[in-house]
C-alpha cells in the first residue's frame, strides 16, 4: 500500500458537475477539486487561490500561464508538494494528499516530482556530473550502484556529455539550465515542473532549453511550465491561464511552438 492509500470518496463542492467522486476509480495524475490557498498572518487572511477546478493526465505537457500576483507559482508549489492548499482537494495519482505527514512528502519530493528553476541552483564549485547525481544521493529505492549510468544518461539527454567534468560556474547560462534537467530527470520522476526556466536566458539559449524540454516530452515525461509569457507557454500542448487566482482559460486551442523551426520566430 502506498503513502497515498485510503478508500475514501471526495465529495466536492456543489459547483462542480459531479455529485461525488470515488478516488478508487481516479486515474488522473492530477485532480484539484474546488481547491483554494490563503496565507494567514497575524490573524489576517489573504487568498490566493480560489476553486481551483483542474485535471492533468500522465504524459501531458501543461503550461500554467499568468502575470505576477496571478497564482501560478502558488499553484505550482502545492502540485509540487512545496506548499499546501487550504480547502477542497488535491488529488495524485487518484489519491488525497491533505493528510499526507512530512515523511510521506519528503519521500514523494526525492521520487515523484522534480523542478527545474529560473535561476538554475547549481553548486558553482561542483561539476556537472556531481550536480545531476545530487539527487540520487537522497533518493530511497535507487541504488549505489546504479547512480552512476544514470547521471551520464540524463547529461547525454540534454546534449552536454562533454561538459560533464566542467564547473557548473564556467558554464552558459543555457548549459546551466539544461544542467537543472538533466538533474530534474536523473531520478525519473512522475512530473517535472519548469518555473519560468527561460527568464534568465537570451533568445537563441531559451530554445535550446525549451527544446530539451519538448523532447523530454516527447519521450513520455510529464513536464508542467510555469510561465508569464505566452511566447514561451505556445510550446506546451495546453496553456492553463490564471488570473486573480482563479483559472480564466484552459485551452488547447492555439498555434503551438516547436522549439529550434521556423515557428519559433513567430511573434
Amino acid at each position: 500500500m502506498s503513502e497515498f492509500s485510503s478508500t475514501k470518496g471526495v465529495s466536492p463542492d456543489s459547483s462542480i458537475p459531479h455529485t461525488t467522486y470515488d478516488i478508487r476509480h481516479t486515474h488522473s495524475l492530477i485532480r484539484t477539486i474546488a481547491l483554494s490557498k490563503s496565507y494567514f498572518n497575524d490573524g489576517l487572511e489573504t487568498p490566493v487561490l480560489f476553486d481551483i477546478n483542474l485535471t492533468i493526465e500522465k504524459g501531458e505537457f501543461v503550461s500554467i500561464m499568468g502575470p505576477s500576483g496571478s497564482g501560478k507559482s502558488t499553484l505550482m508549489h502545492i502540485l509540487g508538494f512545496l506548499d499546501s492548499h487550504t480547502t477542497g482537494e488535491f488529488l495524485f495519482q487518484g489519491e488525497p494528499t491533505g493528510n499526507l505527514d512530512e515523511d510521506a512528502l519528503a519521500k514523494i519530493r526525492a521520487t515523484r516530482v522534480s523542478f527545474v528553476f529560473q535561476a538554475f541552483n547549481l553548486l558553482p564549485r561542483t561539476t556537472v556530473f556531481d550536480n545531476v547525481l545530487l539527487p540520487l544521493l537522497y533518493h530511497p529505492s535507487i541504488r549505489t550502484s546504479q547512480r552512476e549510468e544514470r547521471t551520464r544518461k540524463a547529461i547525454e539527454t540534454v546534449g552536454l556529455t562533454d561538459r560533464s567534468t566542467y564547473l557548473s560556474s564556467q558554464l552558459s547560462g543555457g548549459q546551466k539550465q539544461r544542467v537543472a534537467i538533466a538533474r530534474a530527470l536523473v531520478t525519473d520522476p512522475d512530473i517535472i515542473f519548469a518555473d519560468e526556466p527561460t527568464g534568465n536566458l537570451d533568445s537563441h539559449s531559451g530554445i535550446a532549453v525549451m527544446e530539451a524540454l519538448q523532447a523530454l516530452h516527447r519521450s513520455g515525461h510529464t513536464i508542467i511550465l510555469v510561465t508569464h509569457e505566452l511566447s514561451t507557454a505556445r510550446h506546451a500542448q495546453r496553456i492553463i491561464q490564471l488570473k486573480d487566482g482563479r483559472i480564466e482559460s484552459d485551452s488547447r486551442e492555439f498555434d503551438r511552438v516547436i522549439a529550434g523551426t521556423d515557428d519559433e520566430r513567430l511573434p
